[in-house]
């Protein structure tokens, strides 16, 4: 009868690595360390080439308080698909953010790579909060600011 490989735990950042960390391995991130990210929202840390080394996804929770909004952005070269977990959120996208969604709890939301968007929230006391998984590894490289479509709904928020 063989011995079960040995393993080793620590950490990356917050995150608990369980098994070899030299090699291919499961890893454990634990929901602890959130990131104000270049769209001007918080980001929960989960998978992604900083936490645990991923080469081809990213998984996070964003939290988007009431009445907030994003920074107008796209992501270069990656899809990312969200699933909303609570709160309703609204969604502006296409070339001039002349495209609108409403997404609710229990919603699947598609972004082709490259599609400017402008999430928000419009309630004025619930937060959302969404799982995102992106093709980018990486947790903020392939964000593009695009600061010339910032005004086009610069009214009250979902405006």
């Amino acid at each position: 009868m063989s011995q079960p490989a040995a393993s080793t735990s620590g950490t990356i950042g917050s995150g608990t690595l369980t098994g070899d960390a030299a090699g291919k391995t499961c890893r454990l991130i634990r929901a602890d360390r959130s990131v104000r990210g270049k769209q001007g929202l918080d980001y929960t840390v989960g998978i992604s080439a900083e936490s645990v080394g991923a080469q081809g996804i990213h998984l996070q929770l964003v939290t988007i308080p009431p009445l907030a909004r994003a920074k107008a952005h796209l992501h270069e070269g990656h899809e990312t698909a969200i699933y909303a977990l609570s709160g309703v959120s609204g969604c502006w996208y296409g070339e001039g953010l002349e495209e609108h969604a409403v997404v609710q709890p229990g919603d699947f939301f598609y972004i082709p790579a490259g599609v400017p968007h402008l999430p928000y929230n419009p309630s004025a006391d619930e937060p959302c909060i969404a799982v995102i998984a992106r093709t980018d590894p990486n947790e903020q490289e392939s964000v593009v600011l695009r600061p010339d479509l910032d005004a086009v709904h610069a009214g009250p928020v979902g405006s």
